[in-house]
């Protein structure tokens, strides 16, 4: 085992502060549960590619999000995620205290580094509750992702806001700034007003007693949810309750909502700096959101993450530097046909052993196989591909296809339990027509397996519902095409026939017509140019890789967040 960081080599130089929930650092560290913690990992590997002196703060989760299991009826059943930090990170020399339902509750946490291929590290702070010297009760705040109700949530993001400023402080970090990934660690804000707080004796009546423009020029604020329930909100009654530590109400109500503390609308109100994650989202952010200024920054993912082994000593061959400088992929028409084709299928013959591996199901690498993994819940669609079993079975005697699936239900959405117990009766019911698979438990090292290992990458959200979608960039990176409804990225993205394929319009209206689309793009369109035109095919697939992994990269993303949000 490698000697432990030293957390002093990160001290002496300013940084940016990068908050968030959930942040997938590595496969087998259960800190993340889908896309928002795979793209706040994709910053931080970015930050060290890029050397952006940035710090990491989350929670340490060491429960995980969970495992999941598919009984033989189809039926998701969860388990703990457990992981041992110490083995994959250091112990910080550090606590510090909260006062949460009156009782002081100590957070201490670890350091993991994020190391680049380029020697750039990036420090990592994972925030712990469960330390001796709390209530049994207050040890498993830290403990399950996203679990637990209404309090233990309150819980958690107060420990993520406001103990991950302290733990910062009390580290000895030079900070010049705080960037919240989504809302969830908008009690920041409220530390650094207590920090930034004005002397009674040199306020004047009703004058709010915070140096509120200060901490705003502190802030970023990257919101990702384009739906006003999926924003958390809670009872003022319920957090005063809880701590008593927040500004009084009158203030905190200016802030953060009238009626209940909203924390996208606190991390508005205290944030310089707003952006939503692609054009298409931040327009709708507006209009959910008047009056306040929201940029667009669309993601990006993390080049040599995201694409597979084949794919990457083939750019490393004929694109160099690409990893650095993902913009050199629009030269990946110097890739001949036959060494690009060899690549992909290897990769599809690794994800065809590894679907027969975990799930017995025995595909073809001779066939084409469409890809959907996504969190399963009803505005993703994952059912809109059955829409219309016969025309399904009717397309596929034509031009055979199989289909490979994966995806988790959070815990309490039993509409997304419902759906991944209807897509294994598809499985069932249409084996003697079209193979398919549900592979369980999806994490990095699956979605890597299916984008890499895919002909064609399925997207299928409710208009305007996917603030950006990150698993189709993920697919471009290895010559996989995606055919997808138009929105989020894809808006952008869409290129007809070079890219990819739309499913639909770019009428926000048109879900109705969506499975129609779908069908009549697969059987006209994508599924003939596969089977009947080869040079065609792998022209779309150098069009995925050339415009959409050269421009939806996060090297690009994070280029634009240091220019526009951390250096203004």
């Amino acid at each position: 085992m490698s000697p432990p960081e030293r957390l002093d080599a990160f001290l002496p130089q300013a940084r940016i502060a990068y908050f968030s929930m959930e942040i997938g650092l590595a496969n087998d560290i259960p800190t993340y549960s889908g896309g928002l913690g795979v793209l706040a990992g994709d910053t931080l590997r970015t930050a060290a590619d890029l050397d952006l002196p940035m710090v990491g703060v989350t929670l340490v989760a060491r429960a995980g999000y969970f495992r999941q299991e598919i009984d033989a009826q189809g039926r998701q059943i969860e388990h703990a995620d457990a992981w041992e930090p110490g083995q994959h990170a250091s112990r910080l020399n550090a606590a510090v205290a909260l006062t949460l339902e009156g009782r002081q509750v100590w957070v201490g946490g670890w350091l993991y580094v994020v190391k680049s291929r380029r020697n750039g590290r990036i420090p990592v702070l994972l925030l712990d509750t469960d330390m001796p010297v709390n209530h049994p009760l207050d040890r498993e705040i830290t403990h399950h992702l996203y679990g637990g109700d209404e309090v233990y949530r309150i819980k958690q993001e107060l420990v993520l806001g406001v103990g991950g400023v302290a733990m910062l402080q009390a580290l000895g970090f030079n900070l010049i700034g705080y960037h919240m990934n989504e809302g969830h660690s908008a009690f920041l804000t409220l530390a650094l007003l207590r920090r930034f707080a004005y002397a009674a004796e040199d306020l004047r009546p009703g004058e709010i007693p915070y140096d509120i423009p200060r901490v705003r020029d502190l802030c970023t604020f990257t919101t990702h949810t384009p739906v006003e329930a999926g924003h958390d909100q809670f009872d003022y009654g319920l957090v005063t309750r809880i701590t008593g530590e927040l500004p009084e109400l009158d203030t905190l109500k200016r802030l953060a909502g009238a009626d209940r503390l909203n924390m996208t609308r606190l991390a508005l109100n205290l944030s310089e700096y707003v952006n939503g994650v692609a054009k298409r989202h931040a327009e709708t952010s507006r209009r959910m959101f008047p009056g306040y200024a929201v940029h667009a920054v669309t993601n990006g993912v993390h080049s040599s993450t995201w694409t597979s082994l084949h794919l990457g000593a083939l750019y490393d061959h004929y694109v160099p530097g690409w990893c650095h400088e993902p913009e050199l992929l629009s030269r990946a028409d110097r890739i001949p046909d036959d060494q690009l084709w060899a690549a992909h299928v290897h990769a599809k013959q690794d994800l065809v052993a590894r679907v027969g591996q975990v799930t017995g199901v025995h595909l073809d690498a001779a066939k084409p196989i469409l890809g959907f993994a996504r969190r399963m819940t009803a505005y993703k669609r994952p059912d809109l591909l059955f829409n219309d079993l016969g025309r399904l079975k009717a397309i596929a005697r034509h031009y055979p296809f199989q289909v490979v699936l994966a995806g988790k239900a959070h815990p309490r959405d039993e509409g997304g339990k419902l759906l991944i117990q209807a897509l294994h009766g598809h499985i069932q019911s249409l084996a003697e027509d079209i193979p398919m698979a549900f592979l369980p438990d999806y994490d990095m090292d699956t979605s890597l397996a299916m984008v890499s290992g895919s002909d064609v990458w399925l997207n299928t959200p409710l208009r305007p519902l996917e603030a950006s979608g990150t698993s189709g960039m993920k697919a471009a990176f290895n010559g996989v095409p995606q055919l997808s409804v138009l929105d989020g990225w894809w808006v952008e993205g869409c290129i007809e026939g070079v890219t990819g394929w739309a499913i639909g319009d770019d009428n926000l209206g048109a879900n109705g017509s969506d499975a129609a689309s779908l069908y009549d793009k697969l059987e006209r369109v994508v599924l003939p140019l596969w089977y009947d035109n080869h040079a065609g095919w792998v022209q779309v697939m150098k069009g995925a890789i050339s415009k959409n992994a050269a421009y939806f990269n996060s090297h690009r993303m994070m280029r634009r967040y240091a220019a526009e949000a951390y250096l203004r």
